[in-house]
């Protein structure tokens, strides 16, 4: 499936469809982990921003580049708040195989179904990627239009 954005407000409807589809299919074994892929610049950050926002999430968001991992408590009586208690935001932009997600504790992480996981960059660590990862793609059209592939 297909989605083409131009503006935040059409970003967020798909962010909050996204997470109505997600909450159709917990894991009750495993974290959700929901791969981001696509050039810089492509919205997958903002993605993840307006997943927050729906959540609940009042931090303010950015893109852990640096850092490679942000860790947000969801809210109890938000959507999803009963499935799930972290949205973790990973940037994996910089880093060169799966190896280096030792450093995240990715192992740990993955194995708590209360996790939901966005990694941007999937492709920089896909040895270590889940099978049941959810794969969005994000293209940038031009400055104000967006494609997100599901």
């Amino acid at each position: 499936m297909t989605n083409e954005v131009k503006s935040l407000e059409e970003l967020r409807a798909v962010a909050e469809g996204f997470l109505h589809e997600v909450a159709q299919i917990p894991s009750e074994k495993r974290a959700t982990v929901v791969g981001l892929s696509g050039d810089l610049g492509a919205g997958k950050t903002a993605f993840v921003k307006c997943i927050a926002d729906v959540l609940g999430i009042k931090e303010t968001i950015t893109s852990p580049t640096f850092i490679l991992e942000k860790v947000y408590t969801i809210p109890r009586g938000s959507l999803l708040g009963a499935c799930f208690t972290k949205l973790i935001h990973i940037d994996a932009y910089r880093l060169h195989s799966g190896s280096e997600m030792r450093a995240l504790d990715w192992d740990t992480i993955t194995r708590d179904p209360a996790n939901l996981i966005f990694i941007e960059w999937p492709e920089q660590v896909t040895e270590v990627m889940p099978k049941e990862t959810i794969s969005l793609s994000f293209e940038y059209v031009n400055e104000s239009t967006r494609k997100i592939t599901f």
